[in-house]
C-alpha cells in the first residue's frame, strides 16, 4: 500500500492466505488482510462469515490452519493465550474478560501491577485508572468492584485497559453494542487521538453508520471468504450491506399490520413501580407491536422484568388478559402465555457450553416428556422445526452453542422463547451485535408473529428499529413514560426531543 506521498508502507500486521479448519469444518479459506500503521480499518461480514476467527487468529488465540501472520512485514508466530499483548496487539473481547471480584483499578493493572519498594502501589493504579477513565468521559468508581457495574460501564473499562497498555494494534469486536451515543461518541474521539499517533485499530461492528464515520478501509468476508477491500470513503452502507449478504436488501423492515382498536386487551399496567421506575401505565393490544424507546438507563428493562417477576415490584399492577398476575412470580408470568426474552444472549439467554437442543427445550421440558421420562425423539422434532422456522444455520449440529455465531445465537433464543408457545413475547434489544441480514431476518420473524396473533413488544436502543416495526412507541426518560407515541409521530426527532426531556405528555 502506498502512503500520502506515494512511498510504499509496510502493514503493521497482516494475514497473508490464512484459512481455518475446526475439526472437519472449516471456517476461513485463503483470506488475505492488512493493517497500516495509524489506521481505523472495518471488518465486515454476517454472523458466520469468519470474522472473530480471523481476529482471534491475528491476536493470537488462534493458530491459522494454513498462511502466515506478518509483524511489521515479518513473518511471525504470535504467542497464544493473550500474550500478544507483549508485542503490542490487544483485542478487546465482544465478551467481557474482567474479574468480576477485582475492583476496576486492579482488573485495569491485573497482570502488570505496580510496585513501590517491592509493595503494590495501589495510589498510583487508582490515580491513573482515575485519569484514563477520565480521558474516556466515565464516571465509573475506579474502587468498584466488576461485578457491581452495570453492561455498559464494563464495557468502558475493557476499553479503558486497552488504552491504558499503549497498544500498537487494537481489535475492537462490537465495542459501542451498549454504550449510548454519547459515549460512543467519546470512544470515537479518543480513537481518532490515538490515530493520530499512530496506533491502528480493527473494528467489528454490525453499525454502517458507524462503520462510515470512523473507518479508513473496510474489508468484508463472507461464508469465510474473502470479498472485497476498499477504501470507505469509496462505498456507501447499501454497498456495504450487499457485499456482506450477497444480495439486495431492497425492504429491510416489513408491512406494518396496525392492529384493530377493537382488538382484545391482552395486557394491562397500572402504576407500576419499582425504585427506579416510576407509575408506569400502558396497554397492549392483541398482535400489536408495541416499543419501547429511550436512552440507556432509561429503566426499559426494568418495567418488564417487573412485569414478568424477573424483578420486584413495589407497587402497581399487571393485568394479563383481564385477570391480575401476581408479583414476583415467573412460573405464573409463563403460564399465563407471558415470556421475556434478555438481551443479554450470552450471559443470561443460553447456555454456551451446551448444545443447541438442551438449549431449546430448556423452559419448555414438559412439552417433551413422555411416561415420567424426557423424549429425545420429541427434543430432536423440536429441534428440526426451530431450525426450519428460525433460519438457524450450522454446519453441524453438535455444535456446542458458544460456538456458533451471534447471529445464530440470537435465532436459537428466539426459538427457545417461542418453544413455550406464548400469546405475548417482550423481546429486549432484538438485533444487538447481529449483521444487516440476520436483523432482517428477525424483523420478519416479529412481523409474522404479530400476524398470527401474538403480542409483542420490542425494547430496542437502535432507533430505525423501533421506527421501522412498531406500530406505536413508548418513551422513557429517567425511569418515567413520558411519551406514547403512534402515526406520524413515530419519527426519530419526535422519539428523541421526549427521551431527553424536551417535551412530555401525559401517556395514554
Amino acid at each position: 500500500m502506498l502512503g500520502d506521498g506515494g512511498e510504499a508502507r509496510t502493514p503493521v500486521l497482516a494475514a497473508e492466505r490464512v484459512s481455518k479448519t475446526f475439526g472437519e469444518v472449516q471456517v476461513l479459506f485463503s483470506v488475505d488482510f492488512d493493517l497500516m500503521p495509524g489506521e481505523v480499518h472495518a471488518l465486515l461480514g454476517e454472523n458466520g462469515a469468519g470474522k472473530s476467527t480471523l481476529v482471534k487468529i491475528l491476536s493470537g488465540f488462534e493458530s491459522p490452519t494454513s498462511g502466515r501472520i506478518l509483524l511489521d512485514g515479518e513473518p511471525v508466530t504470535l504467542p497464544a493465550n493473550g500474550d500478544a499483548e507483549a508485542l503490542g496487539i490487544v483485542l478487546i473481547h465482544q465478551e467481557f474478560n474482567l474479574a468480576e471480584h477485582l475492583t476496576v483499578a486492579e482488573s485495569l493493572f491485573l497482570g502488570r501491577e505496580v510496585t513501590r519498594f517491592g509493595v503494590l502501589d495501589r495510589r498510583f493504579m487508582r490515580a491513573e485508572t482515575r485519569r484514563i477513565l477520565d480521558q474516556l468521559g466515565s464516571h465509573v468508581d475506579e474502587n468498584a468492584l466488576i461485578s457491581s457495574l452495570a453492561v455498559a460501564d464494563k464495557q468502558m473499562v475493557e476499553i479503558a485497559k486497552a488504552i491504558s497498555r499503549e497498544a500498537r494494534v487494537i481489535f475492537m469486536d462490537e465495542p459501542t453494542a451498549v454504550l449510548s451515543r454519547e459515549e460512543t461518541d467519546i470512544l470515537f474521539d479518543q480513537v481518532r487521538k490515538l490515530r493520530a499517533k499512530g496506533t491502528s485499530f480493527v473494528f467489528v461492528t454490525h453499525k454502517l453508520d458507524e462503520v462510515m464515520e470512523i473507518s479508513d478501509r473496510v474489508t468484508v468476508l463472507r461464508d469465510g471468504q474473502w470479498i472485497k477491500t476498499a477504501p470507505t470513503a469509496l462505498l456507501d452502507s447499501d454497498a456495504i450491506a450487499q457485499l456482506m449478504v450477497g444480495r439486495e436488501l431492497s425492504r429491510l423492515y416489513p408491512a406494518k399490520q396496525e392492529p384493530d382498536v377493537d382488538e382484545e386487551i391482552v395486557l394491562s399496567v397500572r402504576g407500576l413501580s419499582t425504585g427506579y421506575v416510576k407509575d408506569i401505565g400502558f396497554e397492549l393490544r392483541k398482535g400489536e407491536v408495541l416499543g419501547f424507546s429511550g436512552l440507556i438507563g432509561s429503566g426499559r428493562t426494568e418495567i418488564m422484568e417487573a412485569i414478568v417477576g424477573l424483578r420486584p415490584r413495589l407497587s402497581g399492577e399487571v393485568i394479563v388478559k383481564g385477570a391480575p398476575l401476581p408479583p414476583n412470580d415467573l412460573a405464573e408470568a409463563a403460564r399465563r402465555g407471558l415470556a421475556y426474552m434478555t438481551k443479554d444472549r450470552k450471559g443470561r439467554g443460553l447456555l454456551l457450553g451446551e448444545g443447541m437442543t438442551a438449549n431449546l427445550t430448556l423452559q419448555s421440558l414438559a412439552r417433551h416428556v413422555r411416561h415420567v421420562y424426557l423424549d429425545p425423539a420429541s427434543e430432536r422434532e423440536a429441534m428440526a422445526r426451530a431450525k426450519r422456522r428460525f433460519d438457524i444455520r450450522v454446519r453441524d449440529d453438535r455444535v456446542r452453542v458458544g460456538r456458533m455465531s451471534g447471529g445464530n445465537q440470537q435465532k436459537l433464543l428466539l426459538a427457545k422463547i417461542m418453544e413455550t408457545a406464548p400469546e405475548i413475547v417482550v423481546i429486549d434489544e432484538p438485533t444487538r451485535g447481529i449483521d444487516v441480514g440476520t436483523k432482517q431476518q428477525i424483523y420478519h420473524f416479529i412481523a409474522a408473529l404479530a400476524r398470527d396473533g401474538c403480542s409483542v413488544i420490542v425494547i430496542s436502543s437502535e432507533m430505525p428499529e423501533v421506527i421501522g416495526l412498531c406500530t406505536r412507541v413508548a418513551v422513557m426518560r429517567e425511569g418515567r413514560l413520558v411519551g406514547m407515541l403512534e402515526g406520524e409521530e413515530i419519527n426519530e426527532q419526535t422519539i428523541m426531543r421526549y427521551a431527553a426531556g424536551l417535551k412530555r405528555q401525559m401517556a395514554s
